[in-house]
């Protein structure tokens, strides 16, 4: 039997972990195809994860990068995405600000990676003007954000 080989670029390919709050399918659609289309072009691999909504996304990154690790294939970087639209309610208050924080909380305490595109917006206008494929896509920018701050992470590390 011969041995399969893989090659240096796969080798050296980055291992990215998306998760994505499904609440608004559509936004969430279109936020994760930008971020797919930079992890692609940046050569990257990825698994992604579904969650039903923003408050979610923080706990579902700490469950599966801990699975990584036991597994002892860790994550170089997440990217986080989702969409949050202002209520009636104080409701929109805590989702926006608790999610981020448990995303700010992850970064820092656990030294991840994370590229954070879960959008809190006033309307469904602005969520959809944040998740177009004209430059403004939200989940491309998070997809970047997370490359750029991995690369930080190696180099501070000296790789």
């Amino acid at each position: 039997m011969a041995k399969k080989t893989v090659s240096a670029k796969k080798r050296n390919a980055l291992r990215m972990l998306i998760v994505e709050a499904r609440f608004y399918e559509a936004i969430s659609d279109a936020l994760l195809a930008g971020a797919v289309r930079v992890l692609d072009e940046a050569g990257a691999t990825y698994d992604r994860i579904a969650v039903p909504g923003a408050l979610e996304v923080p706990a579902a990154i700490a469950m599966a990068v801990d699975a990584a690790q036991r597994k002892r294939a860790p994550y170089d970087g997440v990217v986080a995405l989702g969409c949050v639209i202002q209520g009636e309610t104080y409701h929109f208050e805590l989702v926006s600000n608790e999610s981020a924080r448990g995303l700010m909380d992850l970064s820092v305490n656990r030294q991840l990676a994370i590229g954070n595109g879960i959008l809190t917006v006033d309307n469904e206008a602005q969520a959809r003007a944040r998740s177009t494929d004209d430059g403004r896509n939200k989940g491309a920018s998070a997809a970047r954000a997370a490359l750029a701050m991995v690369a930080l992470k190696r180099k501070l590390a000296g790789h």
